[in-house]
């Protein structure tokens, strides 16, 4: 009880002849009159506030907007090159299927032998 007594009256000297909203009494202004400038200085600083999360929620609008555009570009270039590389895949399963050995090789000796042969003409 007695720390309580003591809080307040350390308080009441700390904020001796301030009123509420940090303002020192005068008598040349009403408390109606102070009231109103803090409303005011209040309010210019709110809307400062709302003007600024406005442009910065537009900003973060627009990145947002630019980032999908650029995922769905990812996105489809993924698709072809995945669409290319089963092509691919499958030209390669075709080319090392057994039943194409003899083919290969044949074709594979056919082009050594043209290498040669192209080879000796030149010398």
């Amino acid at each position: 009880m007695n720390a309580r007594r003591e809080l307040r009256n350390n308080r009441v000297a700390l904020f001796d002849g301030i009123e509420e909203g940090g303002v020192r009494a005068s008598s040349s202004y009403s408390s109606h009159e102070i009231e109103e400038h803090d409303n005011e200085a209040a309010l210019g600083g709110l809307q400062d506030r709302v003007l600024l999360l406005k442009r910065l929620t537009g900003d973060i609008n627009e990145e947002v907007e630019s980032h999908n555009r650029m995922l769905d570009r990812m996105g489809n270039d993924m698709d072809s090159s995945r669409g290319v590389l089963s092509g691919t895949m499958d030209r390669f399963k075709t080319v090392f299927d057994p039943k194409s050995r003899p083919k290969m090789f044949s074709l594979v000796a056919l082009f050594v032998a043209i290498f040669f042969i192209v080879y000796y003409l030149t010398r």
